[in-house]
């Protein structure tokens, strides 16, 4: 697109940038830093690659803020980075824009209970609309466990319970770590029946590019494939969260090097994604196991 053209549409989108910025936020002024970062990135960016220029702005911004939330940042920090990636998705998430005062509001009462990604895919679906496929492409997920993010963050609106609270009393969040600890132990142990009984049928294994160069495959297909190549391994993966979600990850010298996200769905695992990059692992946080795991079926899977 013609880059004066882009530029106008910057003007005209600015104040649903900053709304959206601030609803994700808490914090005007910060809202107001973040979107004057996304403008200092427009400016730089190779314009005529930009299609879409709601989307491209609607990516950069959010994942600003995920990154000022993650790292809690008081104030604006200059970008040199040139970043200039426009959003993978053709769609423009600006059309059919829906804001929903209500949900706003109540976010800023709450804000504080969710995560940052909770934050970030509740506020993109509830109060503007934006589909879980692009929620997924700005969160480097997959479309399920986006929604999965936006379904907890109104359950902790709704029921105050504040990210990394303990899950113990059977909820949702105890069920999938029971699932994902009782793979890992089956993995450990050789136990290839058990690691089948524990897969989805059209359960998929998918490395991420940097995971892929250092050793792990690109993608397996498949119970039985999938269930042979864990069986008798990750004896070296430790419990932890990944984006909130339990999961896995291989340690070197104290450092995460591979996270294993998994994403369970009605008791068992479904996809398992082997993510390496360097914004993914900063975010990796060990976890308690479940408990010691018997050969049986987790108590709290519902098998």
């Amino acid at each position: 697109m013609d880059r004066d053209r882009v530029l106008e549409f910057f003007t005209a989108d600015r104040p649903r940038l900053v709304r959206l910025a601030a609803r994700i936020l808490a914090d005007p002024a910060e809202a107001e830093d973040i979107v004057q970062q996304a403008w200092l990135r427009l400016d730089r960016a190779e314009t005529s690659a930009i299609d879409s220029p709601g989307a491209w702005l609607t990516t950069v911004v959010t994942r600003l803020c995920l990154d000022r939330l993650k790292a809690r940042v008081p104030m604006p920090v200059a970008d040199d980075s040139g970043d200039g990636r426009a959003a993978v998705s053709p769609v423009d998430p600006v059309d059919d824009v829906v804001l929903v005062d209500s949900v706003g509001a109540a976010l800023h009462v709450v804000v504080d209970r969710l995560s940052p990604t909770e934050r970030v895919a509740f506020v993109l679906h509830d109060s503007f609309g934006v589909e879980f496929a692009a929620i997924a492409e700005i969160l480097d997920c997959s479309p399920a466990a986006a929604r999965k993010l936006a379904s907890r963050a109104r359950a902790r609106v709704g029921g105050g319970r504040g990210p990394g609270a303990d899950t113990t009393d059977g909820s949702e969040g105890s069920a999938d770590a029971a699932v994902v600890d009782a793979f890992l132990a089956a993995a450990r142990r050789g136990e290839f029946a058990r690691l089948v009984s524990l897969l989805a049928p059209d359960v998929v294994v998918v490395g991420d590019p940097v995971a892929v160069g250092i050793g792990t495959p690109e993608r397996i297909e498949g119970r039985d494939a999938v269930a042979e190549f864990f069986n008798g391994a990750a004896a070296a993966a430790l419990p932890v969260h990944v984006d909130d979600r339990p999961g896995a990850a291989w340690f070197d010298r104290g450092a995460a090097r591979v996270a294993f996200d998994f994403l369970v769905a009605d008791g068992v695992v479904s996809r398992i994604d082997f993510r390496a990059e360097e914004r993914v692992l900063r975010g990796v946080r060990r976890r308690r196991r479940t408990g010691p795991v018997t050969s049986g079926p987790p108590e709290s899977s519902g098998k």
